[in-house]
């Protein structure tokens, strides 16, 4: 019997795959458990629409994030911290501050995408990477500056 799988299922296949598996293992283990569809006519269609859908959704993004890049790709961002008399800061600045940051300037990134080469401690410029998809990076300049 073909069934296309809904879910990844361990040593059988990934969600999305049209298997051929016993008729008894599609209807007592794989469609009750809700891991597989029979792959009829109509659940094909379907697959494939989802499929095209998804790669129209991952293309959306994949152009939003080199937007964004080309927008914000060297530039500099001031961020204001407590430091001490020797330009050493109370505590360092983390990934979601500088997501703060950006975020208040209208730019949304996930602050997992966010990467230091080391954390930042000091008053002075700093380099960030952003990771915005695969494939796609931003380098900004973090300037951290001492309240006054």
């Amino acid at each position: 019997m073909k069934v296309i799988l809904i879910q990844d299922v361990k040593s059988l296949g990934k969600k999305g795959d049209t298997k051929e598996v016993a008729e008894g293992y599609a209807n007592n283990f794989l469609m009750p458990k809700g891991l597989a569809i029979p792959a009829t006519k109509a659940n094909v269609n379907m697959l494939e629409n989802e499929k095209k859908r998804k790669k129209e959704q991952e293309v959306k993004q994949l152009n939003l994030a080199q937007d964004i890049a080309t927008a914000i790709d060297g530039k500099t961002y001031v961020y204001h911290a407590k430091a001490g008399e020797t330009g050493r800061l109370f505590g360092s600045i983390t990934n979601a501050d500088i997501a703060q940051l950006l975020a208040e300037q209208g730019i949304n990134v996930d602050k997992k995408k966010i990467e230091i080469a080391e954390q930042v401690k000091s008053i002075g410029p700093h380099d960030v990477l952003l990771k915005l998809s695969p494939g796609v990076q931003a380098k900004i300049i973090l300037d951290v500056q001492a309240l006054v």
